[in-house]
């Protein structure tokens, strides 16, 4: 019997607010799966029409897949969340993109009619497993000089990126970062954020009293409100001397988790559920490991040629700020003004911060908010670089367009 393929749509996200890993950290005490659970727990609160007994897949996503982001969390955080035991569940590992493949994946099937709704996001503890723990990279990829030793270190990466887009400097980058932390705190000040937030209680152990009390995390930690150009400018840059890199124009290490729920449009207005994004095409693409950054670009040029569209025809821009550099060199690489209104209108990951596979479906959540108040807005686009030289593109088209312009 051949297959007809289904319309896929996000019906609805959410996240923990991320915190930054370390002792001093929000999430220090907290486990990494507890914080998926929350967040998967919320999405089933706000979307009372979704019976937890039609969920046919839950996929999670993380980078460094030991403790307790082990034991295939896709199965372990549906059990914990409280879904039946007859709804399975895999983990994923695409580093950064983690949670857009998780999308990714689930919308293939749904597409195919192997399922009609699964819950797909990530989550990263970066405190407790830094990038890399435990991991043995083959030897042969320096001794055969298939990849720089670059490529390994991110920061260095991205040092890698100035060099071939010698018109992105330190202070463009600098700029860029500054608006990233003003657009976030006014997101924030706007109520464009919270909305869907999951409030995590803590535990925080206050070394100077000797205590342990309870706080909840309601709002980012790693946000910097207020940040100038003069702030940054005096900025170790740790990746090389007389660098570019610096942490103010990167993306901290961060904990933090997202959720989903991805289902045929058949299912979810049978059913009640929102659909606040269509899906219209996906591209994953690789590029040279030594400069990662650059890969959103091919990953773009691909999505854009399966959906039939040009960079023209997207009126909405949500692009992972890992490193400002990245950003610059997709904007500069498709003629877009470094503070295009079109292009991560609250703010992004260096102000938010980026916890690695989690953050795909951050982007797609402040996407689907735009929607909501952009119905002139046909097509939006997410895309981030992923580590080892990859990119990612998802494309979504409003659902709420009115036949406005784009």
């Amino acid at each position: 019997m051949p297959h007809t393929v289904r319309d896929v749509v996000f019906v609805d996200g959410v996240r923990t607010p991320f915190g930054k890993a370390g002792p001093k950290g929000i999430y220090h005490e907290t486990r990494a799966d507890d914080l998926v659970v929350k967040a998967i727990r919320e999405l089933l609160r706000r979307n009372p029409g979704l019976d937890p007994q039609k969920v046919d897949e839950v996929a999670i996503a993380a980078t460094t897949q030991i403790g307790d982001q082990g034991l295939t969390i896709g199965r372990t955080a549906g059990i914990l969340a409280g879904l039946p035991t007859t709804v399975p569940g895999y983990s994923i590992d695409r580093m950064c993109a983690g949670a857009l493949t998780a999308v990714t994946s689930v919308a293939g099937s749904v597409a195919f009619g192997a399922y009609d709704v699964a819950i797909a996001g990530g989550v990263e503890h970066m405190g407790r497993h830094p990038m890399g723990e435990g991991v043995d990279p083959n030897p042969r990829f320096v001794s055969e000089k298939l990849v720089d030793e670059s490529a390994l270190f991110m920061g260095m990466t991205a040092e890698n990126l100035h060099d071939r887009y010698p018109q992105i400097t330190k202070l463009r980058a600098d700029e860029y970062a500054v608006r990233s932390q003003e657009k976030a705190a006014k997101a924030y000040a706007n109520g464009k954020i919270q909305a869907d937030l999951v409030p995590i209680s803590v535990r925080r152990t206050s070394p100077e009293a000797g205590e342990t009390g309870w706080g909840l995390v309601t709002a980012d930690e790693p946000m910097r409100p207020g940040t100038t150009l003069e702030n940054l400018s005096g900025l170790k840059t740790p990746f090389r001397v007389h660098g570019r890199v610096t942490a103010g124009n990167a993306a901290g290490l961060n904990d933090g988790a997202t959720a989903s729920v991805i289902a045929s449009e058949d299912f979810a207005r049978e059913n009640g559920l929102p659909v606040k994004m269509r899906l219209v095409s996906y591209a994953f693409a690789g590029v040279e490991p030594e400069v990662m950054g650059y890969g959103p670009i091919p990953a773009t040029e691909k999505a854009l040629a399966k959906a039939g569209l040009a960079i023209s025809d997207i009126g909405l821009f949500e692009i992972n700020e890992a490193f400002a550099v990245q950003v610059l060199a997709f904007l500069d690489h498709y003629g877009i003004a470094d503070d295009d209104e079109r292009v991560n209108q609250y703010g992004g990951a260096i102000a938010f911060g980026h916890p690695l596979a989690s953050s795909g479906v951050r982007l797609m959540t402040q996407l689907a908010r735009q929607f909501e108040e952009r119905p002139e807005v046909r097509y939006g686009l997410v895309t981030m670089c992923v580590g080892f030289g990859m990119g990612a593109t998802v494309i979504w088209e409003n659902p709420h367009f009115d036949g406005g312009d784009k």
